[in-house]
């Protein structure tokens, strides 16, 4: 029974990519560049499969071989990605007290995102204590469309015209309910809207029913790194409640925690 779930759990692996994690582990562990015969011994595969793997991941950037002595070594690549998983957690840390303190103020859900090319990226959450709480999509470590959402419309405002060509030229917008934008020219002039104003929402754009307001999230370079936001449902999320106090409170809250990553300015 122990070899049928061994060879069950193998089946869900690609020895491809098991193979190149392992090289990129050995080189994480020695801490120093590697000639490719003693990598070979390492991971124990023959110099001509090591030398392909190497080859690739030399391509897209994991790995980089020094010039001068041949030997292999970490690229700087694994060393952003590294810092961006850290940021993603210090933000997560940073911004838990902000998230209740948005809960505490309009006992609706509060969520913390980020933004990842055409995707937002929800990496913290605290749920309303309501008895009546909507189903959203979004959870912690879950994706969502940036163009149909509050957290992820403040994000791609933050991006230059240059940057949002790239990333939606030829893209065709997916219908999520009748209030999706799927036209790539009308959300543009959405985002020039949100950022002359400062804040985002959305009005059941990705969950029917469901309407959020989302403020920015600036470093101590006045950069946008995140969005916090606040979810609930448009029986409670009125049309007066969004704009008397709703909007105030995020953007409120999203000032206190910008300061607090030593953000300066007055946006």
């Amino acid at each position: 029974m122990a070899r049928e779930k061994n060879n069950s759990e193998e089946s869900k692996t690609v020895q491809a990519v098991e193979r190149a994690l392992a090289i990129m582990d050995a080189l994480a562990e020695a801490g120093v560049p590697m000639a490719i015969s003693d990598l070979a011994d390492k991971v124990q595969l023959n110099i001509s499969t090591v030398h392909r793997l190497l080859s690739t991941l030399i391509v897209k950037g994991y790995i980089e071989q020094e010039p001068e002595t041949s030997r292999y070594k970490l690229g700087l690549k694994l060393f952003a990605m590294g810092k961006t998983a850290l940021y993603a957690q210090d933000l997560q840390t940073i911004g838990r007290p902000f998230l209740e303190e948005l809960v505490r103020r309009c006992n609706e859900t509060a969520n913390l995102a980020i933004l990842d090319g055409r995707d937002v990226v929800y990496i913290d959450q605290v749920e309303s204590n309501n008895i009546v709480i909507v189903r959203m999509f979004a959870r912690v470590g879950s994706r969502g469309p940036a163009h149909a959402t509050g957290s992820g419309k403040m994000l791609l405002s933050s991006l230059s015209d240059e940057e949002l060509d790239k990333l939606f030229n030829g893209v065709q917008l997916e219908q999520y309910t009748s209030e999706t934008i799927t036209d790539v020219a009308i959300l543009k002039k959405e985002l020039q809207r949100i950022r002359r104003q400062g804040y985002a929402i959305d009005l059941g754009e990705r969950d029917e029913n469901v309407r959020c307001v989302a403020a920015p999230i600036r470093n101590h370079e006045g950069k946008v790194v995140a969005a916090i936001s606040v979810s609930g449902p448009d029986t409670r999320i009125t049309n007066y409640y969004l704009n008397n106090e709703l909007v105030d409170i995020v953007l409120s809250v999203a000032r206190e925690m910008s300061k607090r990553l030593g953000y300066m300015g007055n946006d």
